[in-house]
């Protein structure tokens, strides 16, 4: 039976195989129907990693480093792809190589079975390598601008006084010096600073593609005067007072002080360490003003310069405060009705300059309440306090608020007018009576 069987497999082989393979078709038929490949691009352009390069070269210029990747799979399998660029890798070996340019193929690996790659844009890359080289510069200060007559620039103090220049071999190659800037212009004084330093070549021109180290500088420029000239404050003289009511608040000079010359250095060196100007006088002036007014010096000595300075005077009123006993005014009350204030009069405190207040008349302020729109009713209300003179200012009223109580005015009742009588006098008529002749 076996036997029989096996030779009905051998006799059937062919027809079997044919089977399978049908078989096999029509699998693989339904399931591309139901799930068919479709083939495109990835979404965003894969980014190729460097790996195996060497620390002590340097990949020249910016090559493109992404390639662009048309995959072919599954409908389903698409989705998995754009959402998880993880399953998608490109690189590019750079173990083993040297300075020089390579041109390397760009290795791909998808994890993903069903998922097969079709083309890829670019296939190769070219990398530019050189080697890293340092190199050790001393560092030099270009001054700008001008110092004031009279100060001179001693040696700059820098710490470090050198510094370190890396980069790609040909680009350490162009550098001339390094640099730190300084601007002196108008200084007086020992400037100090921390600087960037920056690389230039023999023309001046900054050199890009480098590193520094240390990538700050400490500088410290002394700056002093010359033999002759020194620098001293000046002293505002005045004469006279102000006003009575009024005081002094300020005096300033502009500028605070100024360089002095002499051809004997020994009379600079002798002055108190100010100067003072010529008198200003003081008397009459009741508000702020300034005045140009010149320095005075000894026989000998000079100033650097322009020899007069700005004086500029603060002068302030002498403020105090009055209380005034002034009766509350109403306002704007509607017709038929009456108001009544309690209290009838308040407390008004001002306060102003002395010789303001003196003059003040209580005629010159007004206290009112506003009753427009107000309607019967009992009202705490905040008095206004009106026609404040100039530079006088409310302090405060006493109390704060008054109460107004509103009513109807009372209705007038006619007197009644009394009706005339009237009187009727009789009046005699006098009658004819004949005459009898005899």
């Amino acid at each position: 039976m076996i036997r029989k069987l096996f030779q009905w497999l051998i006799a059937n082989t062919r027809t079997l195989l044919l089977a399978f393979v049908m078989a096999v078709v029509v699998w693989f038929s339904a399931v591309l129907s139901v799930d068919p490949n479709v083939e495109h691009a990835l979404a965003q352009p894969e980014p190729v990693e460097i790996i195996g390069q060497d620390p002590r070269l340097q990949i020249m210029g910016s090559p493109s480093l992404q390639t662009v990747l048309t995959l072919k799979a599954p409908a389903s399998v698409w989705t998995n792809l754009n959402s998880n660029p993880d399953l998608v890798k490109a690189w590019v070996d750079l173990s083993g190589l040297g300075p020089g340019e390579h041109t390397l193929p760009v290795q791909v690996q998808i994890d993903l079975r069903l998922a097969r790659l079709v083309q890829q844009e670019p296939a190769e890359l070219t990398i530019v390598l050189e080697t890293v080289v340092s190199q050790t510069f001393p560092v030099t200060v270009v001054s700008r601008g001008s110092l004031p007559t009279g100060y001179q620039a001693d040696a700059p103090v820098l710490s470090p006084v050198e510094v370190t220049v890396s980069g790609p071999e040909s680009f350490v190659a162009q550098v001339s010096e390094v640099r730190v800037s300084l601007d002196i212009a108008n200084a007086s004084q020992t400037i100090e600073r921390t600087l960037t330093p920056t690389a230039v070549d023999a023309d001046g021109r900054t050199v890009s593609g480098v590193t520094i180290s240390p990538d700050s500088i400490a500088l410290t420029q002394p700056i002093s005067l010359l033999g002759g000239f020194r620098y001293v404050v000046v002293r505002a003289v005045t004469t006279g007072q102000v006003p009575t009511g009024y005081r002094l608040t300020n005096i300033y000079v502009s500028p605070v002080g100024v360089v002095v010359f002499s051809a004997d250095p020994q009379l600079v060196n002798d002055l108190p360490g100010y100067v003072e100007t010529k008198s200003i006088d003081l008397t009459g002036n009741a508000d702020d003003f300034e005045v140009l007014v010149e320095i005075s010096l000894p026989t000998g000595i000079s100033v650097v310069g322009d020899p007069r300075v700005l004086v500029q005077v603060s002068i302030a009123a002498i403020e105090s405060s009055l209380s005034i006993s002034l009766p509350v005014e109403i306002v704007g009350l509607t017709p038929g009705l009456l108001a009544v204030v309690s209290p009838a009069q308040v407390d008004v405190i001002v306060a102003g300059p002395v010789p303001v207040l003196d003059g003040l008349d209580a005629a010159d302020i007004r206290v009112k309440v506003d009753l427009t729109n107000y309607q019967a009713g009992v009202y705490q209300l905040t008095p206004v306090v009106d026609f404040l003179p100039a530079q006088v200012y409310q302090v405060s009223i006493i109390p704060a608020t008054v109460e107004v109580v509103v009513t109807l005015a009372p209705t007038s009742t006619p007197t009644p007018t009394p009706t005339p009588t009237l009187l009727v006098t009789p009046t005699l008529t006098a009658t004819p009576r004949p005459t009898t002749r005899p």
